[in-house]
């Protein structure tokens, strides 16, 4: 069975390779021709832990396969998945089709043979259905099924999330769809993944609806942290406390400065968007995103306070820059939010990211330095500010950060450090939802207040 992907972005560049992985013969095609002709050689746009090796080996075993052209691609394919992006629209916030109704389009002008068409891009409920008109519109008579497969994958383990999903949703009315489909997916059902097999708009509606959920978790318990740090609680024991009940789950309960990406904020907005269209108000997910538009103006007003009030002239080390670590993806970065302030407010911003140094500049500009090492950016600093959880900031020790800076000074916006390990190395340490180290005026630290983390 051939499989068709129309675009190279993150979802369609992942998927394409991990069904070619599986052993499917897979051509995934993209209008952009300097983009195709490096994936031919194994060059991958992106940076995803395993994805370059994944990609040569099957260019090699003659399993996966790049083109511009997608009659080429569609030729002989029994699955056509649609993979474009749908960012969000500035007009009303809802998603752009624009990409995805163009994919269908041209399939529809390049198809001759019955296939399932499927969108895979996170889509509005009901735009299976405006596939399905299109193409039918662009070849009368054709012979074709629609189906919805969301992705659930995330950026930084998407190899891994692909290779061992939770779960398998399929939408669609279409019995015949419905089996090459499991087909597809046939080695992970037979691994015991749970196949959740439902109608279109059903599908369509998972992907949001889980997306929300967890966007929801995030700016909870970021909530729960500025009230721990009101009230002297520790956000670290209030998240453990409630992630080992088991309705709720560990995953999303760490706190942080806000949730970016290309996901949570576009699907969030999106949801909104459906619920008004339907006359149904997503008033919690409304809350979720007005939680976590504030988030990053706390970040700057707890560097501000770190600092005295004033960062004018105040030399900042800015650590990390991508929405998170193990991607080179700035979009809806809230760290690029933070330094552009601060830089705004008259620090000399000076950051480093292990990946995402070219992005970042293009879109903020030359507003801060850029570094080519951790080291240099701390060299001198007043302030050091950790904004992405990269390994390479978390298997630093204390006093190495100490012994470039000129003044101890953290503001660690993922709680990387245990408290007592900064207050022995002689930081003034701010962290999310829990107690400040301060250094005693005398040299010593107040330990006596903190536990060992």
């Amino acid at each position: 069975m051939k499989v068709a992907i129309i675009g190279t972005g993150y979802v369609g560049l992942v998927s394409g390779t991990c069904f070619a992985d599986l052993g499917w013969d897979v051509t995934c095609v993209d209008r952009a021709f300097d983009k195709i002709e490096k994936l031919k050689k194994g060059e991958t746009p992106i940076y995803e832990p395993g994805l370059p090796e994944l990609v040569e080996s099957n260019i090699r075993a003659g399993r996966l396969h790049f083109t511009t052209d997608t009659a080429e691609a569609v030729r002989d394919a029994a699955i056509v998945l649609i993979a474009v992006g749908t960012p969000t629209r500035k007009l009303d916030g809802n998603a752009d089709l624009q990409y995805v109704y163009a994919a269908a389009r041209e399939i529809g002008q390049a198809l001759d043979h019955f296939a399932v068409i499927v969108t895979k891009s996170t889509v509005p409920a009901g735009t299976g259905f405006q596939v399905r008109r299109i193409v039918s519109e662009a070849n009368p008579g054709l012979d074709f099924e629609i189906a919805s497969n969301p992705e659930f994958l995330r950026e930084g383990n998407a190899i891994y999330d692909f290779m061992h999903p939770d779960r398998i949703v399929i939408g669609t009315e279409s019995d015949r769809a419905r089996e090459m489909l499991e087909r597809l997916y046939q080695p992970f059902i037979d691994d015991g993944v749970e196949f959740v097999s439902t109608d279109v708009v059903s599908s369509e509606l998972i992907k949001y609806a889980a997306n929300t959920f967890l966007a929801t978790k995030v700016s909870f318990i970021n909530e729960m942290a500025d009230i721990c740090e009101r009230v002297g609680g520790n956000i670290e024991d209030v998240s453990r406390g409630m992630g080992t009940d088991r309705r709720i789950g560990r995953a999303f309960l760490q706190p942080g400065p806000g949730y970016g990406g290309s996901c949570f904020p576009k699907d969030t907005l999106a949801m909104v968007h459906i619920g008004e269209r339907a006359l149904s108000p997503a008033t919690i997910v409304e809350a979720v995103i007005s939680v976590n538009r504030q988030r990053c103006h706390r970040m700057v007003a707890k560097v501000l306070e770190a600092a005295g009030g004033d960062v004018r002239g105040r030399h900042i080390a800015f650590l990390g820059l991508t929405f998170k670590p193990n991607t080179d993806d700035v979009r809806d970065s809230v760290a690029l939010v933070i330094a552009e302030e601060l830089a705004g407010m008259g620090a000399i911003v000076r950051a480093y990211d292990p990946e995402g140094m070219e992005q970042a500049r293009s879109v903020i500009g030359d507003v801060i330095a850029y570094c080519s090492s951790a080291d240099e950016a701390l060299e001198g600093a007043d302030i050091c500010v950790i904004a992405t959880e990269w390994k390479e900031f978390r298997d630093r020790r204390p006093e190495q950060y100490r012994r470039l800076m000129a003044r101890p000074v953290m503001i660690d916006l993922r709680n990387m450090f245990p408290l007592r390990e900064m207050a022995e190395s002689g930081f003034r340490y701010v962290s999310i939802g829990r107690k400040t180290v301060e250094p005693e005026a005398d040299g010593s630290h107040a330990l006596a207040e903190l536990t060992a983390r």
